[in-house]
């Protein structure tokens, strides 16, 4: 039976490919094996002789470094974002003021937030009172009455 033999482009295509493949999934994992394809592809450039068993050792080797390394770096420095709460609906609205638009009997009433309904959970108000949100559990708003 033949061997499986690579040459230095071998490894260079398939990085390519896995760069086109990081392009066309959402994630950011492909690129760090292509990274890994692309010097595994260099030393067999160097070094000709090197066998596939080694090939594929250097190639795993690199890839989970590669991927470690950006764990690391990327808890070491996070992504700081302009606007933190911007998938995250209802904790944007923590420490604003707003009227009820049901009152709350029993610990249930609503308010009212632009264009949706929420429901909140608070001591007894009529309706119309000034509640301050304080806090967010699931899609229940805990409030607090404004004097």
């Amino acid at each position: 039976m033949a061997e499986l033999e690579f040459v230095f482009w071998h490894w260079w295509i398939l990085a390519l490919i896995l760069l086109v493949v990081e392009i066309l999934v959402p994630g950011f994992f492909f690129v760090w094996l292509a990274i890994a394809g692309f010097i595994t592809g260099c030393l067999l450039w160097l070094l000709p002789s090197i066998s596939m068993d080694v090939q594929l050792a250097v190639f795993s080797v690199l890839s989970v470094l590669a991927i470690v390394a950006w764990q690391f770096y990327a808890r070491k420095h996070p992504t700081v974002s302009d606007q933190p709460l911007l998938n995250r609906r209802g904790a944007q609205y923590i420490g604003r003021v707003f009227n009820l638009y049901e009152p709350i009997v029993n610990g249930q009433g609503k308010i009212k937030v632009d264009d949706s309904i929420w429901k909140v959970h608070g001591e007894d108000c009529d309706i119309n009172t000034k509640v301050k949100v304080t806090a967010i559990r699931g899609t229940v708003f805990d409030v607090e009455k404004v004097e």
